[in-house]
């Protein structure tokens, strides 16, 4: 198992607008906010770090874009 990074909500979706940079961010934007395609990548960004080890299962369960 990798060694965690990533430990809260607001490091994590730091790093996904860091990593996804063709998605423009909107500061006071809400999840559901935004279009599908994007909380789709925001899921599966998820999904890939829990499964690389690099965040814990019980921050991949409640984090939100």
């Amino acid at each position: 198992m990798a060694d965690i990074r990533i430990t809260t909500q607001k490091a994590l979706r730091e790093s996904f607008w860091r990593n996804h940079s063709r998605f423009v961010r909107v500061p006071g934007k809400s999840q559901n906010d935004y279009p599908a395609d994007i909380r789709m990548s925001f899921v599966d960004y998820v999904d890939m770090l829990c499964r690389d080890g690099d965040i814990a299962e019980a921050l991949a369960s409640r984090a939100t874009l």
